[in-house]
């Protein structure tokens, strides 16, 4: 399905951008017998997260994963004649990027079968209902008109310029590690982050030097300290250079070449390529929403209500008929979330009674790191229930190997920790936290345990699967 263009269509609803957040919300609102457009800038629908996000990375991760297991196969579990792996970046690469083209055509067939009209251009709301796209083949902007708008532009990831740090241009973001064309030696990856550590570990374990760059004493620092307190010092135990208390001065080099990297300290690391994952920003330039009096925070995000209602600045009305869903909105930057607020966003707006106060739940949102080993999380972390609830805070925890390490070299055997919160004379599980093998897939289960209240007494009650990791967390005491 091509791009549309018409001139002063008019919708019962138009979604700007097309990601997760607004392909979710407007095939939502379509299955209700709405009018719907959708919008979006780039060539190729899916967002971040299939094009240069979650679904290329995990590809990535695999291949990573794939590589370890190659070299535990023949040591470890005495498989004859496994060569030791040596990834081809460049032949993966086309790979790759064939199957999420194949995505992005998936995403424009779902439209058309749930008839979505899909405009390719940049839009800019220029009234309250009315939103100019100016065509992405170079054609002159025209104006559709809705009764309902939804930003969902999703975010990009933030450089340093070289005004703040000369040379920072030389280096790449996440965005284009997915461009990279080869494998690069040597890596500096800049960031504490969950991005940073998915990314140095996928290049660290095919094969590239290195090196991390971070401003304290520990990665993932937003996340619970046992998770911080066991991939750190594991990820320096597998050959990762983790710069501690470490600014990056300079960059100087040339781009394609090698580069030098200056840090505070006076060290000088000579890489092939610089990677910048230090965070991300709402993508809200251009979009006309501040003209409109659309409220924005001081980091650039669009405010909303819990209704995913945009807010307007003082002194402007608060209209009704505006809303924000996914990164935009700064809250939970993830795929699920916003997929989710979209189409709750939608069932409000569109459907049955029963869906008339439909919103999304901010609370006890999961989330894994596809980190080596993995991690998983949902709730609080424990000095988040600490402040809230107390001395009312009790802790479980376990640290112990998977099976699967039972037959591999003590060097390379991966760690694996288990902590439970729990609040009150109940015991009413308010945080796991989990590392070590296979934990990207046993969270899923356990979030719906903590959303629907769980004790440790009901894990307790629960009888476990032998012999599983997932088991630890109905046993602990």
């Amino acid at each position: 399905m091509a791009p549309l263009n018409k001139l002063q269509e008019k919708y019962d609803y138009i979604c700007i951008g097309g990601g997760s957040g607004g392909v979710a919300s407007s095939r939502r609102a379509a299955s209700y017998g709405k009018k719907v457009a959708l919008i979006e800038s780039s060539p190729n629908l899916g967002g971040t997260c299939v094009n240069v996000g979650c679904v290329p990375k995990k590809i990535m991760w695999h291949a990573a994963d794939l590589a370890d297991r190659l070299r535990h196969a023949s040591k470890g579990y005495h498989f004859e004649n496994v060569p030791l792996p040596q990834f081809n970046w460049a032949s993966f690469k086309p790979q790759r990027d064939a199957y999420i083209r194949r995505l992005n055509g998936i995403y424009e067939k779902n439209l058309e079968k749930e008839k979505v009209d899909y405009y390719g251009g940049t839009a800019r709301l220029v009234s309250p209902n009315e939103v100019q796209i100016t065509p992405s083949d170079g054609g002159e902007p025209y104006v559709i008109a809705g009764d309902y708008i939804t930003v969902a532009t999703g975010g990009l990831p933030t450089m340093p310029s070289d005004d703040q740090i000369p040379g920072a241009s030389l280096g790449i973001n996440s965005d284009g590690f997915f461009d990279l064309e080869d494998q690069p030696k040597r890596v500096a990856v800049v960031g504490a982050g969950y991005i940073a550590v998915e990314l140095a570990g996928v290049l660290h374990t095919l094969g590239s030097e290195t090196h991390v760059l971070i401003r304290r004493d520990r990665v993932l620092r937003t996340f619970d300290p046992i998770l911080q307190d066991t991939l750190t010092p594991w990820m320096e135990h597998t050959g990762i250079n983790i710069h501690k208390n470490a600014t990056v001065v300079k960059v100087e080099g040339q781009k394609g070449g090698e580069l030098t990297v200056h840090l505070n300290d006076g060290t000088q690391i000579k890489v092939d390529c610089v990677l910048w994952a230090i965070g991300r920003h709402a993508r809200t330039e251009g979009l006309g929403l501040e003209e409109l009096g659309i409220q924005l925070d001081k980091r650039g995000d669009v405010v909303v209500d819990e209704f995913q209602k945009a807010l307007f600045v003082e002194g402007k009305p608060q209209l009704e008929n505006i809303f924000a869903v996914g990164d935009i909105q700064g809250k939970a930057l993830l795929t699920p979330v916003a997929i989710a607020a979209g189409r709750r966003l939608s069932n409000r707006l569109f459907g049955p009674e029963k869906f008339k106060n439909d919103k999304l739940s901010y609370e006890d949102i999961p989330t894994v790191v596809f980190s080596h080993p993995t991690i998983g999380t949902v709730g609080l972390t424990e000095p988040e229930a600490r402040q809230k609830y107390g001395s009312a805070v009790k802790i479980y925890k376990s640290s112990f190997r998977s099976l699967y390490f039972s037959q591999i070299e003590e060097e390379h055997k991966e760690p694996t920790v288990y902590k439970l919160v729990v609040v009150g004379e109940e015991e009413r599980v308010v945080g796991v936290h989990i590392i070590g093998q296979g934990s990207d897939e046993v969270l899923q289960g356990f979030s719906v345990a903590i959303k629907m209240g769980a004790r440790k007494q009901d894990l307790d009650d629960t009888v476990a699967i032998h012999p599983t990791s997932a088991e630890e967390l109905v046993t602990l005491r």
